[in-house]
């Protein structure tokens, strides 16, 4: 398994501009120069101004935090390997995904874990360019046989109020997550020109992970190399505001090898209660870390982190979701997250200590 992260910022933060001027105009301003009488020997003023009209904004991004997880012997739904998991949306996860070379008919799943809008902004953008590309699976392409898709759901009413389960992206959710995703994405997502009973169960196959209502907790397995990772939801709280509480549903992810990844998504504090067991349990944890000098009290604080957090945990730690890059003590952390950062499990050291 291979965890991307694809943007490692917070809800809110932005990128910088810079002015720059791509080298094939640098080429043919400096020929312009040299063969220009006017130019050659004009004051700095006319060369900075003739720069500046050749200039353009450089944006370096700061995308919101996202998460691209790859199961390589988990078929996607192009019958390719790997099949690609998103956890999350982030505000708007096309740009995370274009910096990565990818779009949304690269991507089999996502999974929410809770209906913030940086964390599920992307939903519709998932939502819809799957839907309309007749190309997302080849299953789609024999269902739609040449068919448009939207007259298709129109004409044919026994497809009603969804397309075949393969034909779409998975959804993966806690049923407590799903109401008010559904109340947050419904009108973005109500647009299919005359196709009655629009849903959310339109555009993605839903599995709906955790306590049942029969009393049982349904997790998720995907195989991967030699052995599978079950994903289960794992309850944190992140928002208690003045009409109800909002948690946020992270992700345990269990190696048949003992191996466990945990990923608590956003949290309230730095070792919630209810997780200790989760964090102790961990050979290694994705922690949301706020560095904002005015703190939201929603999410672990970098100060918290550094002061508090017990040693053995600190060390297993990559952070992310953080404003400005955080300052911490050397050698503290496992490490601090960049977008575009990758890492495999279960790792080689735990493997060959397994072994012996």
């Amino acid at each position: 398994m291979k965890v991307i992260a694809i943007g490692v910022h917070s809800a809110f933060a932005t990128g910088t501009y810079e002015e720059v001027i791509p080298i094939k105009q640098v080429r043919e301003l400096v020929t312009k120069i040299i063969h220009s009488p006017e130019l050659i020997n004009a004051s700095e003023e006319i060369i900075t101004a003739e720069i500046s009209k050749q200039s353009q904004h450089l944006y370096t991004h700061k995308w919101q935090s996202n998460f691209l997880i790859e199961f390589d012997n988990t078929p996607g739904k192009k019958g390719k390997r790997p099949y690609r998991l998103l956890v999350d949306a982030g505000g708007d996860v096309r740009h995370a995904l274009k910096n990565s070379g990818l779009t949304s008919g690269d991507i089999d799943g996502v999974y929410i874990s809770h209906p913030h809008n940086d964390h599920i902004g992307g939903m519709e953008y998932l939502a819809l360019t799957t839907f309309f590309n007749p190309f997302y699976t080849p299953m789609k392409k024999e269902w739609l046989n040449n068919q448009f898709i939207a007259d298709k759901l129109f004409l044919e009413q026994e497809w009603w109020p969804v397309p075949p389960g393969n034909t779409k992206p998975d959804l993966f959710i806690h049923s407590k997550v799903l109401k008010p995703l559904k109340r947050a994405v419904g009108p973005g997502l109500d647009t299919l020109q005359g196709v009655p009973n629009v849903s959310l169960e339109t555009y993605f196959d839903i599995h709906v992970l955790g306590k049942q209502e029969n009393g049982t907790t349904k997790s998720w397995e995907f195989k991967d190399g030699d052995g599978q990772w079950t994903l289960t939801p794992i309850f944190a709280m992140h928002v208690i505001s003045s009409s109800e509480e909002m948690p946020s549903y992270g992700i345990s992810l269990q190696h048949s090898s003992g191996y466990n990844v945990l990923m608590p998504t956003d949290i309230q504090s730095m070792m919630p209660t209810q997780l200790k067991s989760h964090y102790q349990r961990a050979h290694r944890i994705y922690m949301d870390c706020e560095t904002s000098p005015f703190p939201s009290g929603v999410h672990p604080h970098v100060k918290d982190l550094i002061n508090h957090l017990d040693t053995k945990v600190q060390k297993k730690c990559l952070l992310y979701h953080y404003e400005a890059y955080p300052d911490v003590p050397k050698n503290m952390f496992y490490g601090i997250l960049k977008t575009g950062d990758s890492h495999s499990y279960p790792d080689e050291a735990f493997l060959a200590k397994r072994e012996e």
